[in-house]
């Protein structure tokens, strides 16, 4: 039986990133016993994943970062193109093996901490704390007794919700042969896709350099794709929109993001704590969740270094998720057009003060400006409908 005072279930986004700001012990607070339980290779681990937020420069991960941007292009259905600087900012791109490695190295300088590579399979509460069982790749059973346990295993289930869309992808690393990308710029939304008949599509490159991407073609609907589909979508968007060429895929990406006006809770035991997107840190309006990550896990470590209880602060503000289920009531009902509605806002709110709304950073009278800027009726309607609508489960993807 290993003990300590915290266990980490799952080593994605969240977990590592609460394990990296446990080990950065600011100077004078106590110190923090840690055991991270990572899944074995298999279905349990998370897939590689390519995560991608805004800050100013000299961030905690700089280091690990694949390459950062300050300019983001978005092309409307028509073609037209609105490009914006976002200095101070950065848009940053961050590889989840990087972000592995990088965190590794801060916690194999914590002696405070330990990995473990083991199945969980039960999170039970005992006197004061819990006990996570879980088995290793070999079969052997382990037990970890920690005061606080913080779970960021994806749910079986979304709770019940009056909307849920899904952000559904697949990405090509692309090498090209000429330099036909702008390295400067990431192509934000790019809305000269088919659009389907309920919901709205784009495409997304990020590029790494002149010869190099990652180029991915993207749905927001209630409904995920064949693989053939997503296969054919990127060969008409490379072909016909950028018209690359020919071009060689070194490697592929995908995901389902689920986009929900659902209340996650945040606590499923007296010491168990949810975290990451398991405890509704995805944005619901946009599928971000890596920044609202962040600031949940940095102040769960803040609280456990102080001594404090350590329940996760709400991922975002009543005010962003109530106008995000809005919007996300708006857009499933086909009220408001999404491609026209994202490009437009891009076109109208400046970029930096965008961001800042899209990372509930805004005050009440921004927000308000924003929403000026917004199809009005077609939102106020949806805004007037959304109390009579009901929560009912999720049938799935």
């Amino acid at each position: 039986m290993l003990e300590a005072d915290v266990a980490i279930v799952g080593a994605g986004a969240a977990g590592l990133s609460l394990a990296h700001w446990l080990a950065r012990r600011p100077a004078g607070t106590r110190p923090v016993t840690v055991v991270l339980l990572e899944a074995p290779p298999g279905p349990l681990r998370p897939p590689h994943r390519t995560w991608c937020y805004w800050e100013t420069e000299n961030g905690p991960y700089d280091a690990a970062l694949t390459t950062s941007w300050r300019r983001l292009r978005v092309h409307g259905t028509d073609g037209h193109a609105t490009e914006r600087d976002i200095a101070p900012l950065r848009y940053k791109m961050l590889r989840s093996d990087d972000f592995e490695t990088f965190v590794a190295h801060w916690t194999a300088g914590s002696p405070d901490t330990r990995r473990l590579t083991a199945a969980v399979e039960t999170v039970e509460p005992v006197q004061g704390g819990a006990e996570v069982r879980a088995r290793t790749a070999d079969g052997r059973p382990v037990a970890v007794r920690a005061r606080w346990v913080f779970d960021s295993r994806p749910p079986g289930s979304l709770p019940a919700a009056r909307t849920t869309l899904l952000q559904h992808f697949h990405g090509w690393f692309v090498r090209h042969d000429r330099p036909v990308f702008d390295p400067d710029a990431v192509e934000f939304m790019d809305f000269r896709t088919p659009q389907p008949a309920h919901g709205l599509s784009f495409g997304y490159v990020l590029p790494t350099g002149r010869r190099h991407a990652l180029v991915e073609y993207t749905e927001f609907s209630a409904r995920v794709l064949p693989r053939e589909a997503y296969e054919a979508a990127l060969r008409r968007y490379t072909g016909s929109v950028l018209r690359l060429g020919r071009f060689e895929v070194t490697g592929t990406e995908s995901g389902v993001i689920p986009m929900t006006d659902a209340v996650f809770a945040r606590q499923s035991g007296p010491s168990v704590f949810r975290i990451g997107a398991a405890s509704g840190a995805t944005r619901p309006s946009t599928g971000f969740t890596f920044a609202a990550v962040q600031r949940q896990t940095r102040a769960v470590a803040a609280a456990l270094h102080a001594g404090r209880r350590p329940l996760p602060p709400p991922a975002h503000r009543a005010r962003s998720r109530v106008m995000d289920a809005v919007l996300l009531h708006a857009l499933d009902s086909g009220r408001v057009d999404g491609a026209a509605f994202f490009a437009e806002l891009f076109r109208r709110v400046p970029a930096r003060r965008l961001l800042r709304f899209l990372d509930g950073r805004t005050g009440l009278h921004e927000d308000l400006s924003i929403g000026l800027r917004t199809p009005v009726l077609p939102m106020l309607r949806s805004a007037l409908e959304l109390p009579r609508l009901p929560r009912r489960p999720f049938p799935g993807p």
